[in-house]
């Protein structure tokens, strides 16, 4: 049974379903306070759950330094970087852009990592990111209306940022790799990677800069959207993802991944009311026949 790239669904389930949670918290307090709130809370999550479970122990600074270098670039960086992209571009624009990752992951991990996959394997990557971009840039049907669809600012801009997140993301995944591959723990792995990106936001919110302030007050019904959100998709998540690098390829792995804005599309579909289009749903099958053929080759 395939349980590391059914790891990988899972995480890409939890991402969408964490995808629309985010956008009322994300607007009201701005991307940099909203991550800074999201990864605190997340990492005190983790702590406790690793401190309880006692699953802190064999772990090497050998293990951890990677770790932390995974930590800064992945989601530090990464995931900064994308939930600005998401204020700027929406979730569907933005999503399709972050699900370059994928193949980027997959040429990374076979140049550095020596990771071979057969042809029916690189098929179905291609197929997966094609078939996620199809998806979510394609005509927004009757949900164009939406604020969710509004684009603030200039779009290449949105473009490179979401370039960027996709780019940071793959490496970080790159990096831990090696270690998931060891049997690390994977709710360890996850408190080290979000601690590091809690401490540098944190790190960066302490700084006279305009930009990294909040722009509104934390409410309960916002902090109970940003918790749950961070709950599903950093603690569940990424601890999900983390798994499945113990003993999937990163390009693999990657690519089932980032299946998360085709999952998005009922739930979008759900709370706008308005049907996504057939350009949206083809590109959803194309990603499907894609997974398929992973698993598969």
């Amino acid at each position: 049974m395939p349980v590391y790239e059914l790891a990988a669904i899972g995480a890409a389930i939890c991402w969408a379903a964490t995808g629309l949670m985010v956008t009322p918290p994300l607007t009201r307090l701005g991307p940099f306070a909203f991550n800074t709130y999201r990864q605190s809370f997340t990492a005190l999550v983790l702590a406790i759950i690793v401190l309880v479970g006692g699953l802190w122990h064999g772990a090497s600074s050998a293990q951890v330094w990677p770790l932390i270098l995974s930590g800064l670039i992945g989601i530090f960086m990464g995931d900064t970087v994308l939930f600005v992209a998401v204020s700027r571009m929406g979730p569907r624009r933005a999503g399709a852009l972050f699900a370059l990752n994928a193949p980027i992951a997959a040429i990374l991990g076979w140049a550095v990592l020596g990771e071979q996959l057969s042809g029916i394997g690189w098929l179905g990557v291609m197929l997966c990111a094609g078939g996620v971009g199809l998806a979510v840039l394609g005509r927004p049907g009757a949900s164009g209306s939406h604020s969710f669809e509004a684009v603030r600012g200039k779009i290449w801009i949105g473009i490179l940022l979401g370039l960027f997140a996709a780019l940071a993301q793959a490496i970080g995944s790159l990096i831990a790799r090696p270690v998931m591959q060891q049997g690390f723990d994977p709710f360890t792995g996850s408190l080290i990677r979000v601690g590091t990106a809690a401490a540098c936001l944190t790190i960066l919110s302490a700084m006279p800069i305009q930009q990294v302030k909040p722009k509104g007050r934390l409410n309960l019904p916002l902090f109970l959207l940003l918790a749950g959100s961070g709950i599903v998709a950093m603690a569940i998540g990424m601890s999900l993802m983390l798994y499945a690098l113990e003993g999937g390829k990163v390009g693999i792995v990657s690519t089932l991944s980032a299946l998360s804005p085709v999952f998005i599309l009922p739930g979008l579909w759900i709370i706008t009311g308005s049907r996504p289009s057939a350009t949206s749903w083809a590109g959803a099958l194309i990603a499907v026949i894609g997974m398929a053929l992973i698993f598969l080759r």
